[in-house]
């Protein structure tokens, strides 16, 4: 493993014996002077000092791998400043003299204070921000008795690290083990009933003896016998409903228990775990946006959350269902989305309180408004960047209708996004229940120097809110679910979402030293999937809406043009390029236009498609939205794509679009998804589904989603000539391979059958639940110092930048 010590040492001994190269390309950097470079403009600098000097081994000297680790770096007359990432999740920090040539290692606060002062950052309000005083944020000594992971494999496999380190842990305790078990099993109940035990075990010797008694009885009884048939030879023994419908199941169940208890495994402490009845309600948590069933999608900040959630509801609630089922209960499972209430609702439903779930039973949309400083409420939208003044006074306001609404509190709360994380983390602390949060983005990624230059932004985007809230949340979680590797960690070459947020600073305010570790082992990686429903392959004819062709190829080929769609496709035997997203710089959908525009091969082989935002800048609310109409219009202009090239306003009705990925799949087209950054994407996972060939950002979830030219390609949007040369090779190939297209097709539809279901996803989401429920009764993961911490942050930080906003 790589040390601070080898880095330093081996660095300084090259620095002293090889000045003239270390000379070289340390005056090269320095040209960079009172700037921060990052990661890409660090290596284009190495590579171009050694290809001037001729000098082959740079990169492979000690200051070119120290280089090759830099992740950010920083300079001024004397310093260059360099924080090295030699492993992912694993940092070091040192400093250059520019002209002494020496190095030294930093601690991460010096790192941090040095650009600082780079951006002017060190008097704020008549203070020094660099003199000792400046607000540092530091989690790291809450966390030393906390069990972390080592390797960078094992990150987002938290659950399976936490089983097997403290399961053989848990049960040596001289039967402490066996004592938690029991009171655990002892405190589940359904309302009025009890479930799992009742007051006739009453120690753990007690329990060993009723399982063997228990196990001997069911042994000779018909497996298909429900627990009805024995329920009074079990509850004789202790016995409660929970084990399970059948006999089998029971036996399964006890005979699980008796496996822990004498020699426990983490795999068989999961697999018990998992069919123990603890959730029979959950809320979710998502206040931003118009959170609707209908004419809600395309609208600003309303997307792929809003589908995600839906999804991933339905998909819980079956789940919820069948588990409940299989355990022998009568119970009918409770889901509640929280989100606001928008009186002025504009044509859709948001000024309901409540709405009913489409494809479930017992799941509803539970509404409330925010409301200002009067308690009088809000009738308009309010953007996402904007929502922070309302969160606190909304928790309290969700708090009694939820529990009204539940017959009681939660078994879980799941937050989503930011301002649903905040929320979340206030109402799982004041009902003392299981927490997780889903980030679904971390804006701070998004936005180069995003924390170093808050202060220029925080009027459009209040990052400073965003940034803290998220800090909070992430560490008040029991457990984080993200849909990637990525999202958490990143690549070898590039930081993770939640990586990012290690150590930052926003000069002026505060610095975070140590903010989120991404071996704790809470994180857990539980991708979602696409609606089977909706989203399948064009071969499945028995579903195809066929109904629908016609509107499709005309909304597709017509030639109306008007507020809803501009460019008419003349030449109809060319393949379709399709994209669908949201109009905003992070989905880079006119970086797509662009390159399209520039390539006249491109032209040539493929028309393009491009469904998304307002046609019409007029009709939009959103600047960022607007900005990028505006953009669109001068390129389709600036190269003539009137008829190569078709652009239809956002479409809110999924059928339809389910039917639109299969009829561009008949034609042998492809989908390309070309943000800057993609936490996950959706959409590449329902145009995989349908067996589109589909082309998506490295960066960020599609990068594990596809296996690049097997289950379709990854493309760098930073090099758009490069991704439209590809795009042209896959249908130049095509055309000299006929069967190309097919076999790509076959392996995308396969790759998400493998990895990407809602089914996996409840499964997998509910067993977390569990878990971590169990481990939060058991031990001190309720993290209960650290929570006094952030609620101090919350407290002095939090809430005055909040009140700023409004």
């Amino acid at each position: 493993m790589v040390t601070r010590s080898d880095i330093l040492d081996e660095l300084s001994v090259f620095l002293e014996q090889e000045r003239s190269r270390a000379h070289r390309m340390i005056h090269h950097l320095s040209q960079f002077n009172g700037q921060f470079l990052r990661r890409s403009q660090v290596q284009d600098a190495l590579a171009e000092v050694a290809a001037a000097a001729g000098d082959a081994g740079l990169a492979e000297s000690a200051l070119g791998r120290a280089l090759s680790w830099t992740q950010d770096a920083a300079l001024d007359d004397n310093w260059l400043y360099l924080a090295l990432r030699p492993r992912i999740g694993r940092w070091e920090y040192l400093r250059i003299h520019l002209e002494a040539l020496s190095a030294e290692a930093v601690q991460i606060s010096e790192f941090l204070a040095f650009k600082e002062r780079l951006v002017g950052g060190s008097r704020v309000d008549g203070h020094f921000a660099n003199d000792g005083w400046t607000l540092e944020l530091d989690l790291e000594p809450f966390e030393r008795e906390f069990a972390k992971m080592h390797e960078a494999r094992s990150i987002g496999r938290g659950v399976e690290f936490l089983n097997r380190r403290l399961a053989g842990r848990l049960f040596d305790q001289r039967g402490r083990g066996d004592e938690l078990m029991l009171g655990f099993l002892r405190v589940h109940s359904y309302r009025d009933q009890t479930l799992m035990l009742n007051d006739g075990i009453e120690d753990t010797h007690a329990l060993r003896a009723a399982l063997r008694d228990a196990l001997r009885y069911l042994k000779g009884q018909d497996k298909e016998s429900t627990w009805h048939d024995h329920v009074h030879e079990l509850r004789a023994l202790g016995f409660e409903p929970g084990w399970g419908r059948q006999a089998s199941r029971i036996t399964e169940t006890m005979s699980l228990l008796l496996d822990i208890l004498e020699a426990p495994s983490p795999v068989v402490l999961e697999k018990f775990l998992s069919r123990i009845p603890m959730i029979f309600s959950i809320a979710i948590l998502s206040p931003h946006g118009w959170f609707g069933q209908a004419n809600v999608l395309g609208r600003p900040d309303t997307g792929g959350q809003v589908v995600y959630i839906l999804d991933q509801v339905r998909a819980l609630e079956r789940e919820m269902r069948q588990d409940l089922h299989d355990q022998g209960l009568a119970i009918d499972p409770k889901i509640l989305v929280v989100t606001r209430l928008i009186p002025e609702a504009e044509g859709t439903s948001c000024d309901q309180r409540i709405e009913a779930v489409a494809g479930t039973n017992h799941a509803r949309i539970l509404r409330v408004p925010f409301r200002d400083e009067s308690g009088e409420v809000i009738g308009k939208w309010i953007s996402r960047f904007e929502v922070w003044p309302y969160l606190e006074g909304y928790a309290r306001d969700v708090e009694p209708e939820l529990i009204s609404e539940l017959d009681g509190r939660p078994d879980l709360v799941i937050g989503n996004y930011s301002d649903g994380n905040l929320v979340a983390s206030i109402l799982a602390r004041r009902l003392g229940v299981t927490l997780c949060t889903i980030a679904h983005a971390l804006e701070k990624s998004k936005y180069l120097n995003s924390d170093l230059n808050w202060r220029e932004n925080d009027d459009q985007y209040h990052f400073s809110c965003q940034f803290t809230a998220d800090v909070i949340s992430m560490n008040a979680a029991d457990f984080i679910i993200t849909s990637t590797y990525q999202e958490i960690a990143g690549t070898e070459d590039s930081l993770g979402q939640y990586e990012a947020h290690t150590a930052f600073t926003m000069p002026g305010l505060y610095r975070v030293v140590h903010g989120i570790d991404v071996f704790d082992p809470k994180f857990n990686i539980v991708s979602p999937g696409a609606d089977d429903q909706i989203y399948f392959p064009p071969a499945d004819k028995g579903r195809r809406l066929t109904h629908l062709l016609p509107e499709i190829e005309e909304m597709v080929y017509g030639e109306r043009q008007d507020d809803t769609a501009i460019g008419c496709i003349a030449d109809r035997d060319k393949p379709l390029l399709f994209t669908m997203a949201r109009l905003d710089r992070i989905k880079n959908i006119t970086g797509l236009v662009e390159w399209y525009g520039q390539n006249e091969v491109l032209r040539e082989r493929a028309n393009l498609l491009v469904v998304g935002g307002f046609v019409q800048i007029d009709k939009s609310s959103d600047h960022e939205e607007r900005a990028q109409i505006q953009r669109m219009h001068e390129l389709i202009e600036q190269y003539g794509l009137q008829s190569q090239m078709r652009w239809i306003e956002a479409q809110v009705n999924r059928e339809r679009n389910g039917e639109l990925y299969r009829f561009i799949a008949d034609q042998r087209g492809a989908f390309v998804q070309p943000a800057l950054f993609e936490a996950f994407g959706l959409t590449v996972i329902e145009s995989m589904s349908t067996g589109l060939p589909t082309f998506a950002t490295k960066f960020g979830g599609p990068l594990e989603i596809i296996e690049d030219g097997v289950s379709g390609f990854h493309i760098d949007p930073n090099h758009g000539q490069a991704a439209a040369a590809a795009l042209t090779a896959f249908f130049e190939r095509c055309e000299s391979d006929p069967d190309y297209w097919d076999r790509i097709s076959q392996a995308a539809i396969e790759r998400v059958l493998e990895k990407y279901t809602w089914g996996l996803y409840a499964d997998r989401l509910l067993t977390l639940s569990r878990v971590y429920g169990f481990w939060r009764y058991v031990s001190n993961l309720k993290r209960d110092e650290a929570r006094r911490y952030l609620e101090m942050f919350y407290a002095l930080q939090y809430r005055a930048l909040a009140a700023a906003v409004r």
